[in-house]
């Protein structure tokens, strides 16, 4: 079985106040750890890195430059690849996602899986609203055992994956574009680790939660 990763580096980084994903992060960049926990399971490793990017590669096999949306830049990402089995996409942001959960979502399309997420349960009670001359008003309660909250690395299988991107469209998330097409994807524990970098203060390391990187 042949597996390929898709790390996407190619955000500008605006509410960080610059590309985040190569922020220096224990004396390496953000992208040099997500590089290097997508190898954990992929045979090549694909960068996907923004315009006039000037690094050196953050140990991929592959770097190619993004497009304006991630979606786009996604399948920048897959056009680099020949076929394989299964392809995991990972965003370079998320730099302590470890071994284990890329296994974890590796494992369950090997099992049949067309695609699988990591996700966690919200403890939080979740309310949905409107806005009425700008006020914030509660429309109901929404069951939380219902939801989960869904992180990357996210696995595919390739064939899946490619059909999924095939009419172009966007989505915050792969797996919403493989839902479009009626695919069955499965859902396996995230990790509270697993932490997606967003503004500077993100980049002290939080308490892991199992797993090695």
């Amino acid at each position: 079985m042949r597996v390929a990763a898709v790390v996407v580096a190619g955000g500008r980084g605006e509410r960080f106040g610059g590309p985040k994903q190569f922020a220096v992060l224990d004396e390496t960049t953000v992208s040099v750890h997500s590089v290097r926990a997508a190898r954990s399971v992929a045979d090549v490793v694909v960068l996907v890195v923004p315009e006039r990017y000037g690094g050196d590669g953050e140990g991929a096999d592959v770097v190619v430059t993004g497009g304006a949306t991630r979606a786009e830049s996604v399948r920048a990402g897959l056009a680099a690849l020949t076929p394989v089995d299964i392809v995991v996409v990972h965003d370079a942001a998320r730099p302590w996602a470890s071994a284990d959960l890329f296994a974890a979502v590796v494992a369950a399309v090997a099992a049949g899986a067309d695609a699988a997420v990591p996700g966690l349960a919200i403890t939080d009670t979740v309310k949905r609203v409107s806005v009425e001359r700008l006020t914030t008003v509660v429309e109901a309660t929404v069951p939380r055992d219902e939801l989960v909250t869904v992180q990357t690395p996210q696995a595919f299988r390739f064939d899946v994956l490619v059909n999924a991107h095939a009419d172009a469209e966007d989505a915050t998330d792969d797996a919403a574009l493989v839902e479009r097409l009626g695919g069955r994807v499965v859902v396996v524990p995230g990790e509270e680790s697993n932490v997606k970098i967003t503004r500077p203060d993100d980049l002290s390391a939080p308490a892991r939660s199992g797993g090695d990187q």
